[in-house]
């Protein structure tokens, strides 16, 4: 099951009594209905650690691509623009010396604490119970990792981007529905932060106009985990889940 199919209760109830295990080849499980699963006795499996380093190393690729305007230059040169180089010519900004803040620290999030650290970059966490706006107004780079929840839908909204410094930048690796996407691109529109790097989307596939029009905003298409290495080791956790259920009568140790 990959994360585009929404498994509620009437899906799994058109699947039938046969149904045993939902094994979803990704590692957030906010597409699957836990409780209805649970109800009727069916195993939910995820894809824990494998993609961890692949989604923290595509995150801290969007946010060199973001803050050094790589795909602005790259965009440039595709218009064939006029171009020369000088001393102010296309300045960004490095990792170094950033204060970065990783909302959600889990795996992905601890791995992209560790890739940020070594740009030279400072790190702080904002996880469940802490002052999350206090936090947003000393970061430099905001990167979400956290589970999508209701608890965390549109955790990023209008006055959590109003709390961050108008040089601040947001980047996404984490569920398009944690972000409010009208409010960002009200922010980036009238300047409330610099720029937003983003591979998930509150409204996925569609992408709204306003931010493909926006030169300070980086996308990709919901790619962070798409290494072949990963992809590959999250196929063989599903198919080992659903051995474990169907054929040897277990749970499965990546059970959620």
């Amino acid at each position: 099951m990959t994360p585009a199919v929404t498994v509620d209760a009437a899906y799994l109830d058109a699947a039938g009594p046969q149904l045993r295990i939902v094994a979803n080849y990704a590692v957030g499980i906010d597409n699957v209905d836990l409780e209805a699963a649970r109800t009727r006795g069916i195993v939910v499996s995820n894809t824990p650690g494998v993609l961890t380093n692949a989604a923290a190393e595509h995150t801290i690729g969007l946010m060199l691509a973001l803050l050094r305007r790589i795909g602005e230059g790259d965009r440039s040169l595709r218009r064939r623009d006029h171009w020369e180089w000088g001393p102010d010519f296309m300045v960004g900004e490095g990792l170094e010396g950033k204060q970065v803040l990783v909302v959600g620290p889990g795996r992905i999030g601890r791995r992209v604490a560790e890739l940020a650290e070594a740009h030279g970059a400072h790190v702080s966490f904002a996880g469940r119970g802490d002052d999350l706006r206090a936090a947003l107004e000393a970061a430099d780079v905001v990167s979400l990792h956290c589970p999508l929840t209701p608890e965390t839908r549109h955790l990023v909204d209008a006055e959590a981007l109003a709390s961050m410094k108008p040089t601040a930048v947001l980047v996404n690796t984490a569920r398009g529905q944690v972000v409010d996407e009208s409010a960002l691109v009200a922010a980036l529109r009238d300047g409330s932060i610099a720029g937003a790097a983003l591979d998930v989307f509150e409204h996925e596939p569609a992408v709204s106009e306003e931010l493909l029009a926006m030169e300070n905003v980086v996308l990709t298409p919901h790619i962070a985990s798409a290494t072949r290495d990963a992809r590959l080791a999250m196929g063989m956790l599903v198919v080992s889940a659903l051995r474990s259920v169907l054929l040897e009568g277990r749970t499965p140790d990546n059970a959620v």
